[in-house]
């Protein structure tokens, strides 16, 4: 059955939101099989409950309750892989496994999960702590592939992590759980005096553990070697090291601070929309045949034994780009937050978009950092600003001997800003670039060369690259 709802889940995984209908019935589907399982393995907690004293049954009631944490888990899990909001009381239901685990004294009790292929053994103390840690990791800002391995790593180091009561109002706990609330772990500097409900997290050994693993990498032990999944080395460090302050329980403070904002931001996708926007013309082929409106065609045509020319002829195409209007909840230096209510194009996360922010006139590139369907069909964005104002430009890989150029594609030039010490760069469609090739660039007629260095940003359908002139 497992097999079966994670193919099924294909459908709506890592796709662009607003879910399509069919998209998210599908959706809907699995996350009610979810629902089915931890309802009915409750109801065979209801059924032992008289028994449950007994020690030979004290492993089959935590087996019970592991798996009523796993599959409520799964709920939750798979609205973040599906970048849903999560319903109403989904965590107030995996507190309550928890909490009647904790009361019946099965919640450290070493459980056989073969659902779990990474896993050594699991407990309900470590089907609730995975789900925390997933959700400490920010979810709807990670990518699909990013999310699956936290969710494995997660699953993989959740018995490193103790869950304690906290009988006194906490000082220098920095997250807590209260198990009669509808939410996840939270900043313990709003819990007011405790009234045994609230609990923290001890993980210094997941910290500790982190640590080994990346010391390990970096002595270039290969991540399948240390149980991380057939992923590159370099891929691995980028995510561990993200994740070493969340699952630290050490706040990360804000780079830039953000202010509350009020008024309607206009955006476009994909870069012929984009691209259009920013030059304020039609793009046309720099070394292609002149192009012509349809009236002067008309002229053309009437007239043409008067007329003498030698290039092809070319109906300039007609363009009809839209813009989505979105309602800006609040901004910082470098982003803002903005929310749709209406329908519109679809957006997809790392995807490159060009925002005029409510407060200004300039358009600017900017990359949707996450991203959430809320349960009304509304949709939540934060989008990370790119540095500078864009120029449109044309770029190709240059020609090499013997082989005819390619044609132009769309792309953007972003200028040097000293001040945040940040150089030139190119941004262009994902797919083009390749170290140390040449890149041919036009600019209005004109043409010049330079060489590709590195990657600055990648995005889902971009790539930002440092170059070097020719």
């Amino acid at each position: 059955m497992c097999y079966v709802e994670e193919e099924l889940a294909r459908r709506y995984q890592n796709k662009p939101l607003i879910l399509a209908d069919e998209e998210a019935g599908t959706f809907r589907r699995v996350v009610l099989v979810w629902k089915k399982m931890s309802q009915a393995y409750a109801l065979c907690a209801r059924l032992v409950e008289p028994d449950a004293a007994k020690p030979e049954y004290a492993e089959l009631v935590a087996m019970i309750f592991q798996r009523c944490l796993y599959y409520s888990g799964l709920i939750i899990f798979e609205h973040f892989r599906a970048r849903r909001e999560l319903p109403a009381g989904a965590w107030r239901e995996l507190h309550a496994y928890y909490s009647a685990a904790e009361k019946w004294g099965v919640s450290t009790i070493p459980v056989e999960d073969a659902l779990e292929s990474g896993s050594l053994g699991s407990s309900c103390a470590a089907a609730y702590v995975t789900l925390l840690l997933v959700d400490l990791a920010s979810p709807y800002r990670s990518s699909f592939r990013e999310m699956n391995l936290i969710r494995q790593w997660a699953g993989m180091w959740a018995n490193l992590v103790s869950i304690h009561r906290i009988d006194s109002k906490p000082s220098g706990c920095p997250y807590v759980i209260e198990l009669d609330k509808d939410l996840a772990l939270h900043p313990g500097k709003f819990l007011s005096e405790p009234d045994g409900d609230a609990r923290r997290l001890d993980t210094l050994r997941l910290s500790q553990q982190i640590k080994h693993m990346l010391n390990q990498l970096r002595e270039r032990v290969s991540p399948s070697q240390l149980g991380l999944g057939e992923e590159t080395s370099g891929h691995v460090m980028q995510l561990l090291n993200r994740l070493i302050r969340p699952w630290a329980q050490t706040e990360s403070p804000r780079k830039f601070r953000r202010f509350a904002a009020k008024g309607t931001a206009r955006v476009a996708t994909g870069f012929e929309a984009m691209h259009f926007f920013v030059s304020g013309k039609e793009f046309i082929q720099p070394d292609a045949a002149l192009a012509y409106s349809r009236k002067e065609l008309e002229r053309m045509f009437t007239f043409r034994d008067r007329i003498e020319t030698k290039q092809e002829v070319v109906v300039a195409p007609s363009v009809n780009f839209s813009v989505d209007e979105w309602a800006a909840i609040d901004q910082s230096a470098n982003g803002f937050r903005l929310m749709r209510s209406n329908a519109g194009h679809k957006i997809l996360h790392n995807q490159l978009v060009l925002i005029s922010p409510h407060d200004g006139e300039h358009f600017l590139l900017a990359q949707i950092a996450w991203l959430m369907e809320k349960s009304d069909a509304s949709l939540i964005v934060g989008v990370a600003t790119l540095p500078g104002l864009p120029a449109a430009i044309a770029v190709r890989l240059a020609a090499e001997k013997g082989v005819e150029s390619k044609r132009y594609v769309r792309a953007f030039e972003l200028p040097a800003l000293p001040a945040i010490k940040e150089d030139c760069s190119i941004v262009m469609p994902f797919g083009i670039y390749q170290p140390s090739r040449i890149l041919e660039i036009s600019v209005d007629g004109e043409t010049r060369l330079v060489r590709m260095h590195h990657i600055l940003q990648r995005g889902t359908d971009f790539d930002r690259i440092s170059y070097l002139p020719v």
